[in-house]
């Protein structure tokens, strides 16, 4: 069974005991054996270790990994610093310089959001270089299901953005008491379909205010640049 380390485990200590969690980890552990998977084995969990639980107010649900050399590190959108910001980032980027009004900075590891409370997480975790969406199919969907229900069921009220079909899809999965957002991915590929003009980083805060909560700093990055999350995958 798989620990992450924080309140997490009991929260999904169901589906990390379930046959069809087994079964996709026979999977995952043969697609990094046979090709190059990302992110870095240890890094598949990485949002749900710096996320704790209890402290989530906004989750961010994306697509999957970015599927080129050194971009995926287990955050969803993130990459580290000294690598170029992908043209996803950067659209989501410019979004919020549209929507809120602020400069954003040219640093991506998205740290300072995780660390505010924010869960960026993909509905797939893992990819095979250059292919996207290849391990959508394996096993993932009904995991990151679970969590989003997961979260659903916390009675104090968050926000849910889904971009992208694979996001919106978990939408019927979320209680009516948080706030939904949907649009298309920030990819270019879809970007000019209505992610441009969402306003979701306003609608997000707006909704945090009006529940007695701290809106999020979106220009805060990099937070105090968290520890790495990584470390060997613990199975027991």
């Amino acid at each position: 069974m798989i620990k992450i380390g924080n309140s997490w485990d009991e929260v999904l200590k169901k589906e990390f005991e379930a046959p069809y969690f087994e079964q996709l980890f026979e999977k995952v552990d043969e697609e990094y054996r046979k090709h190059t998977v990302f992110p870095p084995y240890d890094l598949i969990f990485r949002a749900l270790k710096m996320a704790d639980y209890n402290k989530v107010k906004v989750v961010i649900l994306g697509q999957d990994p970015y599927h080129g050399d050194g971009q995926a590190n287990g955050i969803a959108f993130a990459v580290n610093n000294g690598i170029q910001l992908p043209p996803s980032l950067v659209n989501i980027y410019k979004e919020i310089e549209n929507d809120i009004g602020v400069k954003m900075p040219n640093s991506g590891t998205l740290l300072g959001w995780e660390e505010q409370g924010v869960l960026l997480l993909n509905a797939t975790l893992t990819v095979r270089k250059a292919t996207p969406q290849s391990h959508s199919a394996i096993g993932w969907q009904k995991f990151t299901d679970a969590v989003t229900v997961a979260l659903s069921e916390r009675e104090k009220p968050m926000v849910f953005i889904l971009w992208g079909a694979g996001a919106g899809s978990k939408k019927p999965l979320i209680a009516a008491r948080h706030l939904v957002l949907t649009s298309p991915h920030p990819s270019p590929l879809s970007a000019s379909r209505g992610f441009f003009g969402c306003k979701h980083f306003s609608k997000a805060n707006e909704f945090l205010a009006e529940h007695g909560m701290a809106p999020i700093d979106w220009a805060n990055v990099d937070g105090g640049l968290a520890p790495y999350y990584g470390g060997k995958i613990i199975r027991v």
